[in-house]
């Protein structure tokens, strides 16, 4: 076997399958070609790092707008706490309102105070001079304690016993609290016992009495009450013209006897003098035979009692609104939705018991009326 047949056969022994290994030198003819270069333009060039732009820290104007309003507000919850709701809308407040809000905005227009102008804006509409008086104005309200701007005086004529504009010595002239309660309840009796013997109407008594503060218009209270009595009610209706005529002019006699003028009707458009058109509306209609209530009146001046006589009556209930104010109002009181109702109320009286304690405080009180 020839040199090169040994080496042959040294190149294929144990490489069954693979491709035959190429003779010393390669073959003929072949050319070993190296890897081109990329081309520049494939690859990409190194990116240049782009340095940080250093952050602008905020300016003066910032901190100022924050401090000021953070000190505004400061300055308002103080007052609020010391109760100073005068203070709150006064002047000097109101234009330091003015010139935190002009700071805030001035900042907000700044690139570099923006951010503070921001938290500075958001301070000053949480607390600010409508917000923290309003709070105030409640809070002195239900404690009672508003004295704001008042002088010495106007605290003084607050606790005038009197009324303003009634002369206390018609209050002491006048029939007292108690002589009022008696004649309302001899009345209230006599007329009773009158309808029921004329036309048999058995009686119900509705509510209770109230006794309620008169304003002495000053801005307090006085010493004097407005009476309201407890009603009464008949348990039947009242219905038809001429009954209620009948029954009106019955209750006229005894309100005469006892001292107060004749009666007066609301309700008729002849005598009234009111609005025909304001009657229909108050009463139903302007024909008293087809309205829905009769209101009757008179009083004792210059004594304080004044009478009432009202008549409901649901057969004039054109559409059955009036039927539904009555059911409200009967589910609120308790009283009958229809018949006579009989009441007494009587302004600015005075309790017995009070008579001595009025006339030393009006002492008090020279030249007040």
């Amino acid at each position: 076997m020839s040199d090169h047949e040994q080496q042959r056969a040294r190149y294929l022994a144990g490489a069954e399958g693979a491709p035959p290994v190429p003779p010393p030198g390669g073959y003929h003819g072949a050319r070993r070609q190296a890897s081109a270069p990329p081309r520049e333009s494939a690859v990409a060039p190194p990116a240049t790092p782009t340095p940080e732009e250093p952050k602008q820290p905020a300016n003066a104007l910032g901190w100022i707008a924050l401090a000021i309003a953070v000190l505004f507000a400061l300055t308002l919850l103080g007052t609020l706490v010391a109760g100073g709701t005068d203070v709150l809308y006064g002047v000097t407040m109101l234009t330091a309102q003015l010139v935190v809000v002009g700071t805030v905005v001035a900042a907000l227009f700044s690139p570099r105070a923006r951010k503070l102008g921001a938290i500075a804006l958001i301070v000053t509409v949480l607390f600010n001079v409508a917000t923290v008086g309003g709070m105030s104005a409640l809070q002195t309200s239900a404690a009672g304690s508003y004295e704001g701007a008042k002088t010495a005086d106007q605290k003084h004529a607050e606790a005038y016993p009197g009324i303003k504009g009634t002369d206390p010595q018609e209050t002491l002239g006048q029939q007292s609290l108690e002589e009022v309660r008696a004649q309302s309840e001899e009345l209230f009796a006599d007329i009773r016992t009158r309808l029921t013997q004329e036309f048999g109407y058995t009686w119900v008594a509705v509510g209770d009495e109230d006794l309620r503060p008169e304003r002495n218009g000053y801005g307090g209270e006085s010493m004097l009450v407005e009476y309201t009595s407890a009603g009464w009610a008949t348990e039947q209706p009242v219905q038809g013209y001429a009954r209620k005529q009948e029954v009106m002019a019955a209750i006229d006699d005894v309100v005469v006897q006892h001292g107060l003028w004749n009666l007066y009707s609301f309700n008729d458009p002849t005598g009234s003098g009111i609005d025909p058109s304001m009657i229909a509306k108050l009463y139903g209609s302007d024909d008293p035979r087809t309205q829905h209530t009769w209101e009757y009146y008179t009083e004792n001046y210059p004594d304080p009692m004044r009478f009432y006589a009202n008549i409901y009556d649901l057969s004039n209930d054109q559409d059955g609104g009036f039927l539904a104010a009555r059911e409200a109002q009967a589910a609120r009181s308790g009283e009958p939705l229809e018949g006579l109702q009989l009441v007494v109320i009587a302004s600015g009286v005075l309790g017995e018991d009070d008579r001595a304690e009025f006339e030393t405080k009006l002492q008090e009180y020279p030249g007040f009326e």
